[in-house]
């Protein structure tokens, strides 16, 4: 594979597949700006002149896509498959921008990748058949859990979910420990007791049968603490309705950036 661009989020997923014992030598970066790879990666600070390859990688800023593309059609022929990490960029735009390549798939991971532990949502064109598709999905399937969409209507839904959704978390994690702060905890011991909280809490909503909504109710007995406090967010479907808006404005924006494409 040869990834274009090795920023924050290909950068994360190269770490993810060494990780879990891909061989380093399967895999060339080329980056103006690295000055070093991880050991037995191939890296280049100009454009490279191979062939080998039968893959290659999107992870440069999407504005840059109308600006690079031009300068290396020689790296994407009819028996390379594009993957474009390119937040907003619609398969038809990449088809316009590498009209030469097998087949287009646009890819969408967290940072979580580096831990292998992404979802990865996950719509092409182009590929022949399932055991392409299969074989997609196995590659990335190696950082998380892979998902194939069925055409891009809702994309930017679940990349905002899926993609954008460890912001939020981050976010919560944040919101909860100042909350203790606030109210009289240790600063460094309500931002200790939160992540490992939600660090536990999610391994357990992920390893059990039951759906999170029973999981709560599990947690809160009738009368007591953690019921009082779920009234507070269960008010109105005040978290939920919040949550609704969140992810719907970072999925308007992902419309509003394939139409800027």
């Amino acid at each position: 594979m040869l990834i274009i661009g090795c920023g924050n989020m290909a950068g994360a997923m190269l770490a993810g597949w060494l990780k879990v014992g891909f061989d380093p030598s399967r895999f060339v970066v080329f980056s103006r700006s690295m000055t070093s790879a991880p050991e037995g990666v191939e890296l280049h600070n100009s454009p490279p002149e191979i062939s080998d390859h039968d893959c290659v990688m999107l992870g440069f800023k999407p504005h840059h896509l109308a600006q690079f593309a031009p300068d290396y059609q020689h790296l994407a022929g009819s028996g390379v498959t594009i993957f474009s990490l390119l937040a907003g960029i619609e398969l038809a735009s990449l088809t316009s921008a590498f009209p030469k390549a097998g087949a287009h798939v646009r890819v969408m991971p967290n940072l979580a990748v580096r831990v292998n532990k992404s979802p990865i949502i996950l719509a092409e064109t182009g590929l022949s058949g399932d055991a392409q598709r299969d074989a997609v999905k196995e590659l990335f399937g190696a950082l998380g859990e892979a998902h194939w969409l069925e055409g891009e209507a809702q994309y930017n839904l679940a990349t905002a979910l899926a993609g954008s959704g460890p912001g939020f978390v981050y976010r919560f994690i944040d919101a909860l420990a100042a909350a203790g702060e606030e109210l009289g905890l240790d600063g460094a011991m309500a931002r200790s007791l939160a992540l490992s909280m939600v660090d536990g809490a999610g391994d357990l909503a992920a390893t059990s049968d039951a759906e999170p909504a029973t999981l709560a109710d599990r947690v809160a007995s009738k009368g007591g603490m953690t019921r009082e406090g779920l009234n507070v967010l269960d008010e109105g479907d005040a978290l939920k309705s919040l949550l609704t808006q969140t992810l719907k404005a970072a999925a308007d924006r992902g419309d509003e950036l394939a139409k800027l494409a």
